[in-house]
């Protein structure tokens, strides 16, 4: 008997870009090779994922700078290099920042879970005013319900990575009053999601995400390839409106 469901004719030939949610590195999620360049760029390319915004796990977990190192050198056409600093050490974490930003990274991808980080903590503030001052993107982990906060009032373009359609509502009402809140897609698989965003805040505030390779990039690929959106509008969620963000051309 064959099968109904047919995920890749429902996908079609639509192709990602630009993924604003892809890390390297080892994470006890994975074995030892799953988190190698080389195998997620295989993931990527399996899922016609054409570049990534690359963050580093043992930046985030353990050394940034080291981290950060090994993702600079990883720079090329499909690959653009995100920072990672540490939360818990704010004084470092803006050195670091502008470290990265002399050295041509475009953005700053925090890390609060992961860093046992909560949303009141000065040292979020304090790294993103200073991100925000060298003009950097921000990509953040957490609850958009209680990390929008500290990032709020500093005309701070940001993308919210975490953002589930059960909060979907939190994230418009702030979204509309900071014109540079972004989210990714990645948890916005309801039925309605991607369409109101659209309708609500444009459809240049999503941005397409998938967690390569600690989440399945094809759940977020097909809510897209079948969403209501216009092929305009398809297009710039799965990389236009990211490369812009990032200055790639």
């Amino acid at each position: 008997m064959s099968n109904p469901f047919d995920a890749d004719a429902l996908i079609g030939d639509l192709t990602v870009t630009l993924d604003i949610d892809v890390l390297v590195g080892f994470y006890p999620q994975l074995d030892r090779a799953g988190g190698t360049p080389e195998s997620v760029r295989a993931v990527l390319a399996g899922h016609r994922i054409t570049a990534g915004a690359v963050a580093n796990l043992r930046a985030a977990l353990h050394d940034p700078r080291s981290g950060n190192d090994e993702v600079l050198a990883l720079a090329g056409p499909d690959v653009v290099p995100v920072g990672v600093v540490d939360l818990r050490d704010p004084i470092g974490a803006v050195a670091e920042v502008e470290r990265l930003a002399a050295a041509g990274v475009r953005a700053i991808r925090l890390f609060p879970d992961e860093q046992g980080v909560q949303a009141d903590f000065p040292s979020v503030r304090h790294v993103a005013k200073q991100a925000a001052r060298l003009g950097l993107v921000l990509l953040t982990g957490g609850d958009v319900r209680r990390f929008w906060r500290p990032l709020a009032g500093l005309d701070a373009r940001v993308v919210f990575l975490d953002t589930h359609f059960y909060h979907l509502g939190d994230f418009l009402v702030v979204a509309e009053d900071e014109p540079g809140f972004c989210t990714s897609t990645r948890l916005l698989t309801s039925p309605d999601a991607l369409e109101v965003v659209a309708a609500r805040v444009g459809a240049d505030r999503l941005l397409f995400g998938s967690r390569a390779p600690l989440y399945e990039p094809l759940v977020p690929r097909l809510r897209l390839a079948t969403s209501g959106l216009s092929a305009a509008d398809v297009a710039a969620v799965a990389g236009g409106t990211a490369r812009t963000l990032l200055g790639i051309a």
